[in-house]
């Protein structure tokens, strides 16, 4: 599984620091939230930063996820930052399909995002098409938040659909999952796990040696 450590956690007066820890702890991809303030009750992240982390880290996978109303009047900008995924929400869209497809052209991998609040099988027509589902697996727009009753299974219905479909598709869970829970995912088929405080930050042995953790016992 990858750990894709979310820079939301990062103290802006500690970024480079922690983020050269977060390096030297074998993390592979880093998760990087952009919020405008309308899709959600919240402001995150210039995209600006994307760039510096790419040209600071080029050996660390750009995972961007796009809390916005106009998607597309990202994926541009996007694309000139370094990003290497762009996962977006499929209710903040009409036009779903047309939205992976210009990520694709863009030379980008695409993926969408499930809402706590949304069926599991309403991505169904989109997931031969895209490159990650990722599970909120919390409300989206704020960072250390509990994990949501259900969210486990709601994976499993994932997986399933994965199955179902003989897509190859990433997945990735967003919110609260801890080491144990981190268990579980890996027996489901999960993919990437959000790094957060619950599993990599604020942990008792330190962000380096939480992400080596990680890797050596689930990289």
């Amino acid at each position: 599984m990858i750990n894709s450590a979310s820079v939301i956690n990062v103290p802006f007066l500690e970024m480079r620091e922690q983020l050269d820890e977060l390096a030297a702890g074998g993390t592979k991809f880093f998760h990087i939230d952009l919020m405008d303030g309308h899709y959600v009750p919240n402001l995150c992240m210039p995209i600006k930063l994307i760039r510096e982390l790419k040209d600071a880290y080029p050996q660390i996978v750009m995972d961007v996820h796009i809390m916005v109303t106009n998607p597309q009047d990202y994926i541009e900008r996007l694309r000139e930052a370094g990003a290497d995924y762009v996962a977006f929400h499929t209710d903040s869209t009409p036009f779903v399909r047309r939205i992976i497809n210009e990520i694709h052209g863009a030379g980008m991998k695409a993926g969408i995002v499930i809402n706590p609040s949304q069926r599991i099988d309403h991505i169904e027509p989109y997931i031969e098409y895209v490159d990650m589902v990722m599970l909120m697996a919390v409300e989206p727009g704020f960072a250390g938040q509990a994990l949501l009753d259900g969210s486990m299974g709601r994976l499993g219905q994932i997986a399933d659909l994965r199955r179902k479909h003989d897509c190859r598709f990433l997945i990735s869970v967003d919110g609260g999952i801890n080491h144990e829970r981190t268990v579980l995912c890996r027996d489901m088929g999960v993919d990437v796990i959000v790094g957060t405080v619950h599993n990599i930050f604020k942990q008792p042995e330190g962000l380096r040696e939480a992400c080596l953790r990680f890797e050596r016992e689930f990289g």
